[in-house]
């Protein structure tokens, strides 16, 4: 059963209900404040107490062919393009400007789930996600955070696992 975050329930959370998959939510404080540079994920780690292992970044990227894509990396590491591009089957890949997000997704930086998009794209989760119990992502609001099995999240946005580390 989700716990109340208060607040009213996100496209994400509707569809975690309607597959009848457990989660909790996380609020944290947003002020406006919200830098999303790199590190961002990290901070939001801290602000709800969790391991930043078990925090997960949603980015959304575009090939050569325009072809949309969702990849879900931890807030420790970066994605690897490479790894990227072979998961996908491109050849260039790159992430979508920030002021394409909204239109693409329907979602805002710093608050893109990967379920519940406008459309549902080839998502992919790094497998980092299979060595925790239960992983954070974004309840598709800024200030909000999903806390649900990875398997459960692949299942409901039909993702797959793959190696998607940058190594350092």
């Amino acid at each position: 059963m989700a716990k109340k975050s208060g607040g009213a329930k996100t496209n994400a959370m509707r569809i975690l209900d309607k597959l009848g998959i457990e989660y909790e939510t996380a609020a944290y404080d947003d002020d406006g404040e919200h830098k999303l540079e790199k590190g961002a994920a990290g901070m939001t780690a801290q602000k709800i107490g969790v391991d930043p292992a078990t925090v997960f970044k949603t980015i959304v990227m575009r090939n050569e062919s325009k072809e949309i894509f969702v990849f879900l990396q931890n807030a420790l590491h970066e994605i690897n393009l490479k790894k990227a591009r072979a998961a996908s089957g491109s050849k260039e890949i790159a992430p979508v400007k920030p002021d394409e997000l909204l239109a693409l997704t329907g979602y805002i930086r710093g608050g893109c789930s990967p379920l519940g998009m406008k459309k549902q794209f080839k998502t992919f989760i790094d497998n980092s996600a299979l060595e925790c119990p239960k992983i954070h992502i974004s309840a598709g609001v800024r200030g909000l955070q999903l806390c649900l099995a990875p398997q459960d999240l692949a299942k409901a946005c039909a993702a797959e696992f793959c190696d998607l580390l940058l190594e350092k």
